[in-house]
């Protein structure tokens, strides 16, 4: 009997184990699948490296089917792509680069990002290539400088376009040696990319069943019908994207040298002191971010130091204008690159409104020092006095409730008549008759 109780026993427990092993199966099977979405739009920076690495690292924890990267971008310093395309290459989930939406480009530094991606797809409309290097500020670099940069990104074009075919190598050194581009059409017939679609649900359900290679192994791809899931910036990502953007880094500088200068023009409040530190410090984590011209920083001292120097020794006006034409041209020159273009009208709008701050506080200024004085010694020039005792030529005169010693300096003035004070002298008025 005991033999017996322990053979249903066994029995019973691989039961529970088959049944829980089915239920979490069909479970599993049941459970609907996902992908995550992330958004790159700009020049690539360091903040849009740690946003696709968290994007990344939050898909392999919660398992997600595959990453879709909607990209963008009219590229960004070769160093910087070489950080994303080293991300993408060590994520342990696919990672799709999407060429979205109509009218994107993934120029320059984008190709290599786009060819990186375990799938490579675009979007109607869109365009890739156009990889030449330039220098920092747009220019053509050195022949030696550029033969080296070039052999190096077709070294690394070779690479993540080999597994497409020869065709795609070929296309992709084009377009480092010879700046080529292509549209999504064309990328497709060169197998450049591997899909060309009209939106999210369109390429989740091309790659349904596709394969890709993914840490040496191949993963078979099952998104049709999978639920899609944002992530965007976190705040701390969205406000160091913002102030990467030329065009506010350039209005954060000169908000900061403006309330620097106005807390030392009138100690005592702080907050226009905090402020301006405050804006300088994101300015300049802009600027070391950035690819910044030199000569451009230059001319915005420069104008800075015109507008002060006009206050201090006015000049009607001459030294702002200065200063306003150098602010220009240092905000033109200071991202003079076409990855990095400061808006012209958000150029004249700072400067005129710059200019006239400044010129507001020179005309104050000459006001202040054309006024008659009203205290001291300077003070008593020009007004009127009541004679007391006799001027012969000495004598006393009354003035703001006071006597004074009085000199006339025109002949005797008799008691009761008006003076006016001409010059001081120590404690005694030079005096003469006053009109009536």
């Amino acid at each position: 009997m005991k033999t017996k109780g322990m053979r249903w026993y066994r029995l019973l427990i691989w039961l529970v184990l088959i049944l829980t092993v089915a239920t979490g199966a069909q479970a599993q099977e049941d459970s609907p699948r996902r992908v995550d979405v992330l958004q790159i739009d700009g020049p690539v920076t360091p903040i849009m490296i740690s946003y696709i690495q968290r994007g990344v690292e939050t898909a392999e924890q919660d398992g997600s089917e595959a990453l879709i990267v909607l990209l963008d971008t009219p590229g960004g310093q070769t160093d910087l792509m070489s950080d994303v395309v080293q991300v993408i290459l060590d994520a342990e989930v696919p990672v799709v680069v999407y060429v979205y939406p109509r009218g994107a480009y993934a120029a320059s530094a984008g190709t290599l990002i786009t060819l990186a991606g375990h799938v490579a797809a675009m979007a109607p409309g869109t365009t890739i290539g156009a990889a030449s290097p330039v220098g920092g500020q747009g220019e053509d670099l050195g022949e030696t400088l550029e033969t080296k940069i070039k052999e190096d990104l077709k070294a690394q074009a070779r690479a993540l376009a080999g597994r497409r075919g020869e065709e795609a190598v070929a296309w992709a050194e084009s377009a480092i040696e010879e700046a080529r581009a292509a549209t999504a059409q064309e990328a497709l017939e060169m197998n450049v990319i591997d899909f060309v679609a009209d939106g999210v649900d369109d390429l989740l359900a091309q790659m349904d069943g596709f394969q890709v290679q993914l840490d040496g192994e191949e993963v078979t791809l099952r998104t049709a019908g999978a639920a899609t899931r944002e992530l965007p910036m976190n705040f701390v990502e969205q406000v160091l994207h913002l102030i990467t953007n030329p065009t506010v880094a350039f209005i954060l500088l000169t908000i900061g040298v403006n309330a620097i200068l106005f807390e030392l023009a009138s100690p005592g409040g702080y907050a226009a002191g905090i402020v301006g530190a405050i804006c300088l410090l994101l300015a300049f984590y802009a600027l070391g971010v950035l690819p910044v011209n030199y000569t451009g920083l230059i001319f915005i001292a420069l104008a800075f130091v015109l507008f002060v120097v006009d206050l201090k020794a006015p000049t009607h006006g001459v030294l702002t204008a200065g200063g306003i034409a150098s602010l220009v041209a240092g905000a033109l020159l200071l991202f003079n690159s076409p990855l990095y273009r400061i808006s012209l009208s958000a150029v004249v709008s700072v400067a005129v409104v710059t200019g006239l701050f400044f010129a507001f506080a020179v005309a104050k200024v000459v006001q202040i020092q054309r006024k008659r004085p009203t205290t001291g010694r300077e003070g008593l020039i020009g007004q009127r006095a009541q004679v007391r005792s006799r001027l012969d030529p000495e004598g006393t005169v009354f003035l703001r409730g006071e006597l004074w010693a009085a000199t006339s300096l025109e002949g005797a003035v008799e008691i009761g008549e008006m003076v006016v004070v001409e010059h001081v002298e120590g404690f005694r008025l030079h005096v003469r008759r006053a009109a009536d």
